[in-house]
Formats: structure tokens, sequence, C-alpha cells
């Protein structure tokens, strides 16, 4: 099997290393080269073209935006964004996630052994989930160190009582091209629209920024949940990065946890944690959607609230960036409908309205 080539771009040699030594650790990927400025990677990709690209936002001569919109308007290719956590760079990383970026990785930092290998695990995966982008790639992916499951954070409920209500909540879960699936989704919900709750991957502090762009464009309000946060009609709350969120409830009221804990399905904030807990504090006034992404996070715990009474729809494959996590919830048996993006939010309503 071709190994995935990767050119690495970005001014800081510190940063060029360590995600050389990240990528290179993974036996699939093959780093090509590495450039500290875009006029450099020019050169270098017309010498030897990569699969997937890696971007610094800020660098010398040019800067990581100009460069994204001259490669994607000549030679378009997958690109993943490493930025560092300043709260001044998010929104332009947001900025080039609407550029055609696929993805936003953390620049890799000193830490412990734990914080390595988490990197290393999140890293290769979204490198690996970008070159599954490009069309005529097709990857096989291994299995690397054991995925933990829901139970690391949430244990699975014994028994299926609930209390009944007539209040719906929605939960979400996306990766891979997710940002801009959620945005078309969102944008077209009326203020009223069921209480949502979203678990979208990506690194933490760039989910406030994804948060505070789109609420700028939907007629719902959208923020980066905080722990005790009510869950409201006219309102998604989306998961902070790097944290856990579970759906709770105390009596009529439906609110969201926060909290910390191990990789789950390889990640964390974990679809499957979100979806569990739905599945065990909602039940069928849950409604599950879940979008493109790769890998299976997710899968387990839709097929869950299936078993607990929800409706559940799946993004199909024609209208995903990657086919990974609707396919997996798909083949588990936890969907009950698949449909394109564009209809989504009108099936939600649809459905959510015969409970009112």
């Amino acid at each position: 099997m071709n190994k995935i080539k990767v050119l690495i771009i970005d001014d800081s040699a510190i940063v060029r290393q360590s995600l050389e030594n990240i990528l290179s650790s993974d036996p699939q990927i093959e780093v090509i080269g590495t450039a500290a400025d875009p006029y450099i990677a020019a050169k270098k990709m017309q010498e030897n073209a990569p699969d997937v690209i890696t971007l610094d936002i800020e660098m010398p001569r040019m800067d990581g935006l100009t460069f994204l919109q001259k490669i994607m308007s000549q030679h378009p290719l997958p690109v993943v964004i490493c930025s560092s956590l300043a709260e001044e760079l998010s929104q332009t990383t947001i900025k080039a996630l609407e550029y055609g970026a696929v993805e936003i990785i953390q620049k890799p930092k000193l830490g412990t052994k734990q914080f390595f290998e988490e990197s290393k695990i999140l890293i290769c995966d979204i490198i690996k989930a970008a070159a599954a982008i490009t069309p005529k790639r097709v990857s096989s992916f291994r299995q690397i160190p054991k995925k933990l499951t829901a139970d690391a954070v949430l244990p699975k409920s014994k028994t299926n009582a609930m209390i009944k209500t007539t209040e719906k909540v929605v939960v979400i879960g996306a990766s891979t091209g997710g940002t801009e699936a959620l945005r078309e989704f969102l944008e077209v919900l009326p203020p009223d629209c069921p209480g949502i709750v979203i678990v979208q991957h990506m690194p933490e502090n760039f989910t406030k920024a994804f948060s505070k762009r789109l609420d700028g464009l939907c007629q719902i309000s959208v923020k980066e949940a905080a722990n005790n946060d009510t869950v409201l009609r006219g309102q998604a709350l989306i998961a902070p990065g790097n944290n856990h969120m579970l759906l709770k409830r105390s009596g009529a009221r439906y609110y969201v946890e926060v909290k910390k804990g191990p990789l789950v399905s390889r990640h964390r904030p974990s679809v499957d944690v979100l979806f569990r807990s739905a599945a065990r504090y909602a039940g069928s006034n849950a409604m599950g959607i879940i979008m493109t992404g790769m890998g299976d996070d997710g899968a387990r715990g839709m097929l869950e609230m299936k078993e607990t009474g929800s409706f559940n729809i799946a993004q199909d494959e024609a209208s995903c960036v990657v086919f990974g996590m609707p396919k997996e919830a798909i083949k588990l048996g936890g969907v009950d409908k698949i449909l394109p993006l564009e209809k989504i939010a009108a099936e939600m309503l649809r459905e959510c309205s015969k409970h009112n």
C-alpha cells in the first residue's frame, strides 16, 4: 500500500521537526519534505506532489490564508491547518475552513508522555482523514492503540426507565467536513427549533471561534457550551474542544455536563459519549443526527439511542466529505433514515413536530 505523502509548511523549525517526528512514527505516512514558507513549499510541490499539506497561518513572505487560496484555485488538494491556540488566530483559522482547508490540528508542544501519545493519535488520524478526501485515493487504516468506548466516561445504563415529557432534544455528531455541514444545517433552522447539542471534532479554543461564527450566520443562537448550560429551544450548544460533553436531565430540564476524560473512540470530545448520555437521560425524547466524518465515533452511541426509542438520521454518502461515521452507524443498525445534507433540517423539524 502506498504511503500518504505529506508536506509540512511552517516557519518554526521546532514545529516542523515535531510534526515530522509525529507523522513519521505512523507506517502509513511519509513526510516528503518540510518548508519554512509558501515559496519554498511551491518549489518542493513541483518536484514531488504531496497527498496532504499541513499549513501554518502566520508565515513570512506569504501568509497561510493567501497560499491556501492559491492552492485551492489552481491545484486543489487536502490542506490541514496547523495552528497555535492563540485567541487572536482562532477566527483566522476558522476562515481557512471556508477557503477549503479540511481540518485543523493544534501545533504540537512539549507535554507528558500521555499528551504526546494523544496528540500523535489525533494528528495522524486527521492526516489520514484528509488523504481519504482525495477521490482517487483509497486507504485502509490500521487500528493503532486500543480505542476506549464511552464506558470510560459514562457506564451504560441498566434500565431504560424514562419520565416522559413533550420536549425534544437533538444531539448531533460530526468530524471531517462537519464545520461546513453544520453551517448549512443550522443556517436554515427557525428561531423556535428544538434545543440542539453538538459534538464536532475540533481542538480546544477553535470551538469558541467556530460557535461565534455560526451565531452570526444563523437565526438560532449558537454558543460554545459551558458546564451546566440549559438546553433551550432556538439554541445550539457546541462541545468545547478537548472536553467531553454529556446531556443530563433534572426534572423537565435538560442541561449539559462538560468534563475531562480519556480519548473515547479516539476523540475528545466524543460523539459516543454524547449519544450514550442522550440514550440514558432523554431516551425517546431525543433525536440523533450523525454527519460526515472519518472513523466510527458515534456509531455505538447511536445504536444505544435507537434502543431507547430515539429517531436517528445519518447523512448520505453523496453529500459527505468522508462517509465514515454515518456508514458505521448505518452498519450497526442505529439509523432510521439516510438523507442528503440539505434535507436533514426539514426532516428533523418534521419528526420533532409529531411529538409537540
